[in-house]
């Protein structure tokens, strides 16, 4: 008997719990970079996009080390060991 009002008083205060809806989508800053990652044969490919101008890309070759291009002035890209934006780069679980 005590197993029935449990459940019941269970079920009925969770009809009681008003739903959360958004009727509007949060808005995203024009100032935060914009990831798009392609996937190719050889490597993967990111492009961080600051105001829908590109900043860098991330190549992961399948085979080798991570390496970063940056577009010049002249519109040719110049190859880094190391990222030039200061994103947040947490890794929180690996394994």
């Amino acid at each position: 008997m005590k197993k029935i009002l449990i459940l019941l008083t269970l079920l009925c205060s969770i009809s009681l719990v008003p739903t959360v809806s958004a009727d509007v989508l949060p808005e995203f800053d024009d100032n935060e970079p914009v990831v798009t990652i392609r996937h190719g044969e050889k490597a993967t490919y990111f492009e961080y996009r600051v105001n829908g101008k590109l900043k860098e890309i991330k190549v992961k070759p399948v085979v080798g080390k991570t390496y970063y291009l940056r577009p010049t002035e002249e519109g040719e890209f110049q190859r880094f060991e190391d990222s030039s934006l200061m994103l947040p780069k947490w890794i929180l679980f690996s394994w």
